[in-house]
């Protein structure tokens, strides 16, 4: 399906209903401009620009891919403490073009710095300079492809014109409509806390559906916070949380070169300094964090492409956490699990092949494998109670929980998927027509 935002008013399409997505509205310091440049062959948005008038406390959290977009190469040269815009483009990744790719973006953060310090002088009593050092880049689409340099060029007054100091749902789901590619729905999400007695925001949208597996990011993530925080501290509460939501999807086993999470805190909400990332008055908001970035990677995960399921891996009382998630992932990356499940076939003997092949360590008589609540192997052996009828009725569910038990340990972790259907291969084999 195209998506456009006027499918959110459509009442025949039922999956895409403006009500169904949470209620983002106004969060101080942030601006947003969402057009359509010209980069796809038929009209939709395919250029974002977040603007922070008065500039913006940031982390990011980059793929480690040993090929990676132009984009990241001139996102990890920024030292600045503050940034006061990230562009993002769709349809081209920006990667493996070389220096041209890279100039590319030199000369776009020259004229939209010029452009965005005109709006300071316009609009501003006490205007900055912004400079091209203090634009980030994120870049998404095919690899490869020359950089579209003079189209984006060619649209960034225009861009800039148009970008909103107030926000509300609307421009949100523009905007996550704006950075979307083989995805079917934008994805966003919110959560609200208190830093000592103030009020603050967290928003985020991202976008993925393809290439989509951990590796230090995956995607494109970006997180928008009214708080006070220092980069540094937002690294550490990013480094944090990562490592259970944006690291613990997979859609297809393929890391991108262009995944990268940012948060971007805008200092509105007026909170008491923050100096530690161990203070107390933080917990609500790593708390809220963590609830935006859970709730947009599991997005992602449940709209892979081709996805008629989603999928819950968790793998419980391991000996290490490494080996826990080595077994999910295991079970998520398979081709076999994935296409059992599409089939909606009890084939149980896939998943524990899975975990057979993880490297993880496994006592095959303790070990326990559940689907949903029904136990199919209990220490070592198919469990008395075992029935493939009632299984096969479970998955028909379009949300399947696989559990694993290795009761040698305590520790555990909880990875997410889809399935592998036969829209995935007709998805990939016509990408770029």
């Amino acid at each position: 399906m195209d998506f456009g935002i006027n499918n959110f008013f459509d009442m025949k399409n039922k999956d895409s209903k403006i009500g169904h997505f949470q209620d983002l509205e106004h969060i101080d310091g942030v601006s947003i401009s969402t057009i359509s440049c010209g980069l796809y062959d038929k009209k939709r948005d395919d250029l974002v620009l977040f603007y922070f008038r008065e500039g913006a406390n940031y982390a990011n959290v980059y793929t480690q891919s040993k090929l990676v977009s132009e984009n990241i190469k001139w996102n990890k040269k920024i030292k600045d403490k503050k940034i006061f815009g990230i562009l993002i483009n769709t349809r081209n990744a920006n990667a493996l073009t070389g220096k041209d790719g890279y100039n590319s973006l030199k000369k776009i953060s020259l004229t939209l710095s010029k452009l965005l310090t005109s709006k300071q002088i316009s609009d501003d009593d006490k205007p900055r300079e912004i400079k091209a050092n203090q634009i980030l880049f994120a870049c998404t689409g095919t690899i490869g492809e020359k950089f579209p340099e003079n189209v984006i060029l060619n649209n960034t007054k225009n861009l800039v014109e148009k970008l909103k100091y107030t926000q509300n749902k609307l421009i949100w789901i523009k905007a996550a409509l704006g950075i979307m590619t083989t995805d079917t729905k934008p994805k966003l999400s919110m959560a609200e806390c208190k830093i000592g007695s103030s009020e603050v925001k967290v928003y985020g949208i991202a976008k993925g559906s393809g290439m989509i597996f951990p590796n230090m990011a995956t995607t494109l993530g970006f997180i928008f916070t009214d708080a006070n925080i220092p980069s540094s501290i937002l690294k550490q509460i990013l480094n944090l949380n990562i490592r259970t939501t944006f690291n613990a999807i997979t859609c297809d086993g393929d890391t991108s070169t262009n995944d990268m999470v940012s948060i971007f805190s805008t200092g509105k909400a007026n909170n008491k300094e923050i100096k530690s990332f161990k203070d107390p008055k933080l917990k609500q908001f790593i708390n809220s964090v963590h609830q935006v970035m859970l709730n947009l990677a599991k997005r992602v995960a449940s709209d892979g492409e081709g996805a008629t399921k989603f999928v819950t891996i968790k793998c419980l009382n391991s000996k290490t956490e490494k080996d826990a998630k080595n077994i999910c992932f295991s079970i998520a990356n398979s081709p076999l699990v994935k296409t059992a499940i599409f089939g909606q076939d009890p084939n149980w003997g896939r998943i524990a092949m899975a975990i057979g092949k993880s490297g993880a360590t496994v006592k095959h008589e303790k070990l326990s494998i559940s689907m949903g609540s029904n136990i199919i192997f209990r220490e070592g052996k198919l469990d008395k109670n075992y029935n493939e009828n009632i299984l096969s009725e479970y998955m028909k569910n379009e949300n399947i929980e696989i559990t694993v038990d290795l009761s040698i340990g305590s520790k555990e972790f909880t990875a997410y998927t889809m399935d592998l259907s036969k829209e995935y291969i007709e998805i990939n084999s016509d990408y770029r027509s």
